[in-house]
């Protein structure tokens, strides 16, 4: 079995999930008290995929820090619920310790090449800086997560947000929101690094569906949409995580975003996951849990 197989064949599982189960994870996710605002619309369209949901913790202040969450998929499938499911007790946990958690959704790459789904993310955390009053959301504490495909975009978002890249704002104009930190399980930095032995007309792969394209064949959009290519000394701190038998995402990536962040001097940390695959339970473990946590308030608090 090729890797491409196991990639596909790991997001199609991934993916088979029904709705009513996906929800079934709430009541572990979410403490009692929660105030649920779910589906709101952050790009004045009606597209599905132009909805956000907002958590508020119980007893919510009006200057509440937000973990923005961007759900992964191969950029190509899932939800705004993706990967809470397995995460359950790192959501109640960041909520119990007095977050907020907002979920975006985003165009899959099967109806917008990129750069759409970074200028969905952008929209959609404008739209939480521009209303952070009205949900209680403080908009000077910013914090990403994001998960494989979602960790990708996350770092992208962040990193670039320093730079003035007109592709990836909806209207062409500079987001004013910042970002304060980045949580990043597993998430691609270096789209090329994925084609070292892959036939330059190969078209079933979720980068080439991304891109539109192989990588080899254009490297200037690969760069483009590779994280590592917007690095520098005034990023925000990350918090890196990844597992030691990732078949999908190779942990290089992460490797590979912390040399970058070391050679400026950004603060960072990274997990290496002993056995883990490329998502699952594996990842809410305590400890993992616990520090993120501890970076997290480090960093925001």
């Amino acid at each position: 079995m090729t890797n491409k197989t196991v990639f596909t064949l790991s997001l199609l599982l991934a993916n088979l999930i029904s709705f009513a189960q996906q929800r079934e994870f709430f009541n572990d996710a979410f403490p009692k008290g929660t105030v649920f605002h779910q589906n709101i619309p952050y790009a004045n369209d009606t597209l599905k995929k132009h909805l956000l949901d907002i958590y508020l913790p119980p007893n919510a202040t009006n200057s509440t820090p937000v973990v923005i969450w961007v759900h992964g998929g191969g950029w190509m499938q899932n939800d705004k619920y993706a990967d809470m499911s397995y995460m359950t007790g790192t959501i109640n946990a960041i909520i119990s310790k007095g977050y907020a958690l907002a979920s975006i959704d985003y165009r899959h790459s099967t109806t917008k090449t990129f750069p759409a789904q970074i200028q969905d993310c952008n929209q959609a955390v404008q739209f939480l800086y521009d209303n952070a009053t009205k949900y209680k959301l403080d908009k000077n504490r910013f914090t990403l997560m994001g998960f494989s495909a979602g960790g990708h975009l996350a770092s992208l978002l962040a990193l670039s947000n320093n730079s003035s890249i007109s592709e990836f704002y909806a209207n062409g104009k500079k987001p004013t929101f910042k970002i304060r930190v980045v949580l990043d399980f597993y998430g691609p930095s270096n789209l090329l690094l994925f084609f070292g032995e892959m036939d330059p007309s190969e078209v079933d792969n979720p980068i080439v569906k991304l891109l539109g394209t192989s990588p080899l064949v254009r490297p200037d959009i690969s760069n483009l949409a590779s994280p590592v290519t917007y690095v520098d000394k005034n990023d925000p701190p990350f918090f890196i995580v990844h597992g030691e038998k990732d078949k999908d995402v190779p942990r290089a990536q992460s490797i590979l975003l912390k040399s970058s962040l070391d050679l400026v001097k950004v603060p960072n940390q990274i997990t290496i996951v002993k056995d883990a695959p490329h998502y699952g339970k594996m990842f809410d473990a305590e400890e993992i849990r616990t520090n993120l946590l501890i970076f997290l308030d480090k960093y925001i608090k």
